[in-house]
């Protein structure tokens, strides 16, 4: 759900030539919410590589464990780019 909402403001704030200037400060905004979210719920990673290295040093669980963290996000932005394409092609018709 984080990548989702963290894709979604990117394509969002991206698609419009109008909104380049606040494009960074927004990205950037919401990529810390996500973490101030995410941190005491999972750690937090809406980046797979983030996931993999701490995996492999914990070993065990953590290793059993890393596939939600690397299909989780890939899963969050492929739907957040099909619910975007969805709202921008009703906005355009």
């Amino acid at each position: 759900m984080l990548t989702f909402f963290f894709v979604f403001t990117i394509l969002g704030v991206t698609s419009d030539e109008s909104k380049s200037s606040v494009a960074g400060i927004v990205i950037g905004l919401t990529l810390t919410f996500v973490h101030i979210v995410g941190i005491p719920l999972t750690g937090t990673s809406v980046n797979p590589a983030r996931s993999i290295g701490p995996a492999l040093f914990a070993g065990g669980d953590a290793l059993t464990n890393v596939w939600v963290f690397i299909v989780g996000p890939f899963v969050g932005a492929a739907l957040a780019a099909v619910v975007f394409k969805f709202f921008k092609a009703k906005k355009q018709a």
